[in-house]
Order: C-alpha cells, then structure tokens, then sequence
C-alpha cells in the first residue's frame, strides 16, 4: 500500500478514460492535508478512510484516494 504524508509529491494516476476525473490523469501536486472518513467501513478496506487534499501544480486543490495516487515522475 502507497502512503502519503503531508507535503509529499505525488502524481494523479487515473488510467480509466470512462472515469469523470481522467482529466488529471498525469498531473503533480503536493498533499495539502489527510482527511479522514468512513468509507472504509463501507468497503471493507481500512485505507479508503483516508482522503488526501492534493493541491496540484495548476494551483487547483482535489480531494483523491490512495488507488489515485503515485509517486512524481521527476523531469
């Protein structure tokens, strides 16, 4: 499991062209803030309570889950 913490570089990984936020598939952003709530519990696995704030390059700020998140490709 990939873990974050507040201040890490991390990239937007969403592969499905189908899924509404496939337009910040590639984009880098730092982690702002961990939320938490209690979608874990509704699915079963304890890590999707986590809800990371990534505030992205662009300026723009999205909430995203773990399954979302990478490590930065470094230029």
């Amino acid at each position: 499991m990939q873990q974050f913490a507040v201040g890490d570089r991390v990239r937007i990984d969403i592969p499905d062209k189908t899924d509404p936020d496939y337009q910040l598939h590639g984009e880098h952003g730092t982690v702002a803030k961990i939320l938490s709530d209690d979608a874990g519990d509704l699915t079963g696995d304890s890590r999707d309570s986590q809800l990371y704030r990534v505030e992205l390059d662009s300026g723009q700020t999205f909430d995203m889950r773990w399954r979302s998140l990478r490590p930065p490709i470094e230029d």
